[in-house]
């Protein structure tokens, strides 16, 4: 791969409400921080050697974890951070309880095939963030986890839904998702069609109907703010412009930004801002986790890239490469791979400062969670 050796600068563009003045779209890339990285189900046995060249080296006793890191190839390590927060417990605790509301919702009934296709892709597995987030958030702002379920399980739905869409021929022509086959590889593209959209409806009865403990009037701001994610002022705008731009030799990084702030951090953004909503969180506190949001969303979208470029199908449990097959734009072939490290390094760092004021015990989940999103493997 050539890596562009110049060092260019983040375009400054207006996204509406998705960007504010001092938004990350307007600040040229310039940092090196610190920070650890938490190792949610990856066995310290099962390490790979391009981590250990990353200069990764871990210790752990009972629920404390040291780690030693370079922030994606920096060659010099300053600090070294500690921290009593258990992420993989966390992220396998609030998993299971997103797991058991989901299998809990969508239940097999008549018409049986469309149900276990919903069923087929919604628990395929998964890493769970987005729900993971909203039950974060919401406890974050001093809310109830319970009164939170509901919203995490929408935005799975949602989410999953956008997966068995994007996979069809029509759109990215995907055969594997998770490790699995896609879902019209599975049940066809009619039936995978219509298993999507059903999920799409179900995320916003879902919410409306079980949704308890909780004024109508903040049901009313979920359930909007879910609608305002992927429609299209969110997820479809970015998939729209997405399909537009494939193999056009104009696509700068004004176009990318507007394609990934949409299509994948928009759903992202009402994650976090949906716990923060039902967990009672002030207006102040709502915004902070909007800007906090904006970061993770993008930063989620450039390590893909960057995975996309490094990894294997193998090790992704999806497709490898396929934006290179389709002469998608992304960050590694507009700004090279290093400098796009770069830019999920102040990601990283801008996403953590957002969340200062916070009580700092209960923000370790979400920093934990920021670079998870930053030192996934997959």
């Amino acid at each position: 791969m050539n890596i562009i050796n110049q060092t260019p600068m983040m375009s400054s563009v207006s996204f509406g409400t998705w960007v504010t003045p001092n938004s990350i779209f307007n600040q040229t890339m310039k940092t090196k921080h610190q920070t650890f990285i938490p190792f949610i189900l990856i066995p310290i046995s099962s390490i790979t050697n391009q981590q250990r060249t990353q200069k990764l080296y871990t210790s752990l006793k009972s629920s404390t974890v040291f780690t030693k890191v370079d922030k994606l190839h920096d060659k010099n390590i300053e600090e070294e951070t500690t921290t009593n927060f258990n992420f993989n417990a966390y992220m396998l605790e609030k998993a299971n309880i997103v797991n058991k509301a989901l299998d809990e919702a969508i239940v097999l009934k008549e018409p049986e095939k469309i149900h276990e296709a919903m069923r087929y892709s919604l628990l395929a597995g998964g890493k769970r963030i987005r729900p993971i987030l909203c039950l974060a958030t919401c406890e974050l702002v001093g809310g109830k986890e319970e009164t939170a379920v509901p919203s995490a399980c929408a935005l799975e739905m949602i989410h999953t839904m956008s997966l068995i869409h994007d996979d069809l021929p029509c759109m990215d022509n995907d055969d594997l998702r998770r490790g699995k086959p896609t879902n019209h590889k599975m049940y066809g593209e009619n039936i995978a069609v219509l298993a999507g959209d059903a999920l799409l409806s179900h995320a916003f009865e879902h919410v409306a109907v079980n949704t308890k403990g909780v004024p109508p009037g903040l049901v009313i701001r979920l359930i909007a703010e879910l609608a305002k994610s992927v429609g299209t002022e969110g997820l479809v705008a970015g998939q729209v412009v997405d399909l537009e731009s494939e193999g056009l030799m104009n696509v700068g990084l004004e176009k990318l930004e507007f394609i990934h702030v949409h299509k994948t951090a928009a759903l992202l953004e009402a994650s976090v801002v949906m716990g923060g909503i039902v967990g009672g969180g002030n207006d102040e506190e709502i915004e902070k986790l909007r800007k906090f949001a904006r970061c993770i969303g993008l930063l989620f979208q450039v390590v893909d890239d960057i995975l996309d470029v490094t990894k294997s199908s193998e090790e992704l449990g999806k497709t490898a490469g396929k934006d290179l097959v389709a002469d998608k734009v992304t960050y590694p072939k507009l700004l090279g791979l290093e400098q796009s490290m770069e830019f999920a390094r102040k990601l990283n760092k801008d996403a953590c400062d957002c969340l200062n004021g916070f009580d700092s015990e209960k923000i370790a989940p979400l920093i934990a969670l920021t670079n998870y999103i930053a030192y996934r493997q997959n």
